[in-house]
């Protein structure tokens, strides 16, 4: 009989399963579990803490507490509502997203598709430091060196643009500062980072040979950002600037330093100087508050809290469905 025709026998195929975990193992387990819901149970302290320290202001000022547009501490009772507040809050918000998302994908493309590796690390490490500048040094440098350019850029904006109701305003004489405008460029260049970051991670998890594919077909980098890395990385980027702007929304120093607070909304004149955020105006008034105020403002800062967290809540979801290797 020849070797060839002796039948040999399978291979036995033995299932791999983990063996028990050691001592050491579980109480790394049981610490690490212990330290992920840590934060949960502390964000549940903060909502409660806030809610009992806001609740004699939210059951003295009822509903109108959240849309109301008046806030008189000279009257008794005292009056306060933070309408304008919160819709500044958003326009602030709104703003910087605008500024900041093509900025962000931008500047993440650039990192994972064209630099060289040595330079894509120094480009990533700078973008992480200016996430790591503390907020008072960008206000500082937002009201002495950006606010007079932004301010030139208000003025083009209005002489060329003036037809568009946005770009409106009063009076020229203002001078273009203290102005949502320039509120939404500050807020702009701290959620840069938070946007790249995240757009960066689903850029680097995309196909390569699919993006190559398309060039070498003939497609330009504008074509193939347009009809295959975007489609595809939509979902995430859009999670990551839902995120930016939560942390847009509380924002405080900043905003405090380039932004004249007033009570009046601005319903999206960004260029007039007069507008409002919840959290630079708590910061604003909390020096001076007597104890009823106190409890008002920090109420404001409950409304600003929930909001924050529902947006964030929202971009979590958005980005996990979007990065489903994050499951595994």
């Amino acid at each position: 009989m020849s070797e060839s025709s002796v039948t040999k026998p399978a291979p036995v195929r033995r299932k791999l399963s983990a063996g028990p975990l050691s001592t050491g193992d579980k109480w790394f387990f049981r610490t690490t579990s212990i330290a992920a819901n840590f934060a949960f149970v502390l964000v549940a302290f903060i909502l409660i803490f806030l809610f009992i320290q806001a609740l004699p202001a939210l059951t003295s000022q009822g509903l109108p507490f959240v849309y109301g547009t008046e806030w008189n501490n000279q009257q008794d009772p005292i009056v306060m509502q933070i309408g304008p507040m919160i819709w500044g809050s958003l326009l602030i918000g709104a703003i910087g997203v605008v500024f900041a998302t093509p900025l962000a994908v931008s500047l993440a493309y650039l990192i994972v598709f064209m630099l060289p590796s040595r330079l894509a690390k120094v480009a990533t490490t700078l973008v992480d430091l200016l996430a790591a500048l503390p907020s008072v040094i960008i206000g500082l440098w937002g009201l002495f060196v950006f606010s007079p350019v932004a301010s030139e850029w208000g003025a083009i904006l209005n002489k060329y643009l003036g037809w568009v109701p946005i770009f409106q305003v009063k009076s020229a004489d203002n001078g273009f500062g203290g102005s949502p405008f320039i509120a939404g460029w500050i807020v702009a260049i701290m959620i840069v980072p938070i946007i790249t970051s995240i757009t960066r991670e689903v850029f680097s998890q995309l196909d390569r040979d699919l993006i190559n594919g398309a060039l070498a077909l003939g497609g330009s980098r504008f074509s193939t950002f347009r009809r295959v890395i975007f489609p595809t990385s939509a979902g995430a980027v859009v999670g990551g600037v839902l995120l930016g702007l939560g942390r847009a929304l509380g924002e405080t120093v900043a905003i405090f330093y380039v932004l004249q607070i007033t009570f009046n909304i601005n319903w999206g004149q960004i260029l007039e100087p007069n507008g409002g955020a919840v959290a630079s105006m708590i910061l604003s008034k909390f020096g001076e508050a007597t104890q009823e105020e106190v409890s008002g403002l920090i109420a404001a800062g409950l409304v600003l809290f929930i909001l924050t967290l529902g947006i964030n809540f929202i971009a979590s979801i958005i980005v996990n469905r979007a990065q489903p290797w994050r499951k595994n």
